[in-house]
C-alpha cells in the first residue's frame, strides 16, 4: 500500500482535476481514473527516496503538539528555521506528517 499524502500537493491536485475533467467529458471511466491515482501514489512514494538527494536541517522554537495514530506521526511546530548549505528560510508554523517509508513487502 502506498500513502496518499502526495495527492494534496500541487502536482497531485492538478492530476485529480485533470482526471475529473476527463471523466466529465467521457474520455475515461472513473475506474481508470482511480487506477491512475493509485499508480501516482505508488510512483511518487517510490521516486522521492531514490531521486531526491538534497538534504536540509531545521530547528524549531517550540513543539506545539505531536500525535502517533495508525503508524503515522504528526508534529506541529512554531518558529521553524530551515537551512540548506548557505540558504535559510523561516516559517511561523509547520506541520510534519511522517509515515513509515517502507511497505510491508520491503521489510521481509
Amino acid at each position: 500500500m502506498s500513502y496518499q499524502l502526495y495527492r494534496n500537493t500541487t502536482l497531485g491536485n492538478t492530476l485529480q482535476e485533470s482526471l475529473d475533467e476527463l471523466i466529465q467529458y467521457g474520455t475515461i471511466t472513473p475506474t481508470l481514473a482511480m487506477k491512475v491515482l493509485l499508480q501516482f501514489d505508488k510512483s511518487i512514494n517510490g521516486a522521492l527516496p531514490s531521486k531526491v538527494k538534497s538534504r536540509l536541517t531545521f530547528k524549531s522554537g517550540k513543539l506545539n503538539t505531536y500525535r502517533f495514530c495508525d503508524n503515522v506521526w504528526t508534529f506541529v511546530l512554531t518558529d521553524v528555521e530551515f537551512r540548506e548549505v548557505a540558504e535559510i528560510a523561516r516559517v511561523n508554523k509547520l506541520k510534519i506528517v511522517a509515515c513509515d517509508g517502507k511497505s510491508s513487502d520491503d521489510r521481509k
